[in-house]
């Protein structure tokens, strides 16, 4: 994992407020690999499994939407624990 990318994610887990809606753009695309669809304002990642944390991200005049922050944390942490805590760099 990126330095980069730990540094957005340590921001995140403390404040999913205020998180850029490119920052957590950069970590959704680390975790989950491009949007299976990207439009102006939503993109939606798929994830190795079926239902939730579901990762759907909102532009929100640049920044995301602090509900969908704490989604990205849950499949983050999911994911992870799938994968024994080894960084998934993209599908």
């Amino acid at each position: 994992m990126t330095d980069s990318i730990e540094k957005i994610i340590k921001q995140i887990r403390k404040n999913p407020k205020g998180v850029s809606f490119s920052d957590l753009s950069k970590v959704c695309k680390h975790y989950f690999g491009e949007p299976r669809h990207e439009s102006s304002s939503h993109c939606i990642y798929k994830t190795p499994w079926q239902g939730d944390p579901r990762i759907n991200i909102q532009n929100d005049k640049g920044k995301a939407k602090a509900y969908q922050v704490r989604q990205v944390i849950q499949a983050i942490d999911k994911l992870e624990a799938q994968n024994g805590n080894k960084t998934n760099n993209t599908k």
